[in-house]
């Protein structure tokens, strides 16, 4: 007896914290990359499809609560990868300490300049969280390329979950050894 078997599943999910101009980049290679993309700010001003035209989903929520509402939909997996972008510690933290509580999630990443990363850490300490906690979160967010432009910023942040979920070193592909492509069973 021969069985075919054709299985669906769902689009991993991308959801990109913070209507800003990197976040329309970043939704962009996520839609490309075949990810189910929401950018979810606070602010309606922002928060519109006409500025994430390749989003599949615009909220209009408060991250912390947004997300909140997903992982009690159990719409949140090992596949869900979680960028946030807001650069403003009133959206930041409380997301953060949703994001970093979760089980599994593939990829968590935030945003901003060193001092930013750094003031971040204090305040998620202040917040509570433990070392084990923040230790999940990638921040500085993506891979050192030299990027420059929203678009560059997210080809690198790109990198940074493909490397993730593959076991990428995120070296130059001529400084290393062996198997370009590592175990294909994920």
């Amino acid at each position: 007896m021969q069985v075919f078997v054709w299985a669906f599943a769902p689009k991993p999910r991308m959801l990109v914290f913070g209507a800003i101009d990197f976040a329309a980049a970043v939704a962009r290679v996520g839609s490309f990359l075949g990810y189910h993309v929401t950018v979810c700010d606070a602010r309606p001003v922002f928060a519109t499809h006409s500025r994430f035209p390749d989003a599949d989903e615009v909220v209009v929520d408060w991250p912390h609560r947004y997300l909140g509402k997903e992982v009690e939909a159990g719409q949140i997996d090992a596949r869900t990868v979680l960028c946030v972008l807001t650069h403003d510690p009133k959206f930041d933290v409380p997301v953060l300490q949703v994001a970093l509580r979760l089980p599994e999630v593939a990829y968590i990443g935030a945003m901003g300049s060193r001092r930013t990363h750094e003031d971040r850490l204090v305040r998620l300490r202040e917040a509570g969280m433990t070392e084990e906690e923040i230790a999940r979160l990638s921040s500085p967010i993506g891979l050192d390329i030299g990027a420059r432009t929203p678009e560059e910023t997210a080809v690198s942040i790109a990198a940074e979950i493909i490397g993730r979920r593959w076991g990428g070193s995120g070296r130059s592909l001529a400084d290393t050894e062996g198997r370009i492509h590592h175990d294909v069973a994920r």
